[in-house]
């Protein structure tokens, strides 16, 4: 795969930005698949508003509203719905998701002892792991584009959220957007991910790393290539 001169991965050795994923497992910086959800500026929410059949818990009619942060909570209703539990404090949350690839980069933390967990509550130490999601730049008949200049910026490391890749390695990969502002937790069960056959390089992975820094920090190491680069870039 060819890249632009100008580009962070033309920069780092094209050649070895995407390798395979030899061991066929999930790890920092494989390329997987996974549902995603989007993330809007004004969260909803899902609530039950009555049966279908008063005499059926298995059936709702459903209402989907803003959630704000300030309005209080209704109280849990009288006839629950048996696919729709809720405690005090909880909604059902409604967002729209598509299966997108993702990078990861971090496949969890330390496994904890079964013996050491609640039997009755095993989700409150499931496993998870971290990826970000990628989005598609092209304009077709479902989205407009992006401005040439904000991508041209983009490829240029000007924003610390923002990655380009200029075709991602896969069967009708298009040029792509990843969204570190966008990482979020997916869990680590088969059926909410599946694999890609690539990765990236260590040395693509760390430098990616030094971008998540800049975003989550607010500046650079001071060892990072990412500097020599945009220095490169200021210069040519």
């Amino acid at each position: 795969m060819s890249f632009p001169e100008d580009s962070l991965q033309s920069f780092a050795g094209a050649d070895k930005w995407w390798i395979k994923n030899e061991s066929k497992k999930l790890c920092r910086g494989a390329l997987i698949f996974a549902f995603a959800p989007h993330v809007d500026l004004t969260p909803h929410y899902i609530e039950s508003v009555g049966r279908t059949d008063a005499t059926k818990h298995d059936s709702a009619v459903i209402q989907v509203s803003p959630l704000s942060i300030n309005q209080p909570l209704k109280k849990i209703p009288q006839l629950p719905i048996a696919a729709m539990t809720l405690f005090e404090g909880e909604v059902w949350a409604a967002y729209r998701a598509k299966k997108r690839p993702c990078l990861v980069f971090s496949v969890g933390g330390i496994p904890v002892d079964k013996e050491l967990t609640r039997r009755k509550s095993p989700r409150a130490t499931a496993p998870t792991f971290l990826a970000a999601p990628y989005y598609g730049i092209g304009q077709n008949g479902k989205r407009s584009g992006y401005n040439p200049l904000f991508i041209e910026g983009v490829r240029h490391c000007e924003y610390s959220q923002f990655h380009w890749e200029k075709e991602l390695p896969f069967k009708d990969g298009e040029e792509s957007l990843l969204r570190l502002d966008h990482l979020q937790p997916l869990g680590a069960h088969y059926n909410s991910y599946k694999l890609s056959d690539y990765m990236l390089s260590p040395y693509a992975m760390s430098l990616l790393d030094d971008l998540l820094y800049w975003f989550v920090r607010g500046g650079l190491p001071e060892n990072s290539d990412l500097l020599l680069y945009k220095e490169f870039i200021k210069e040519t």
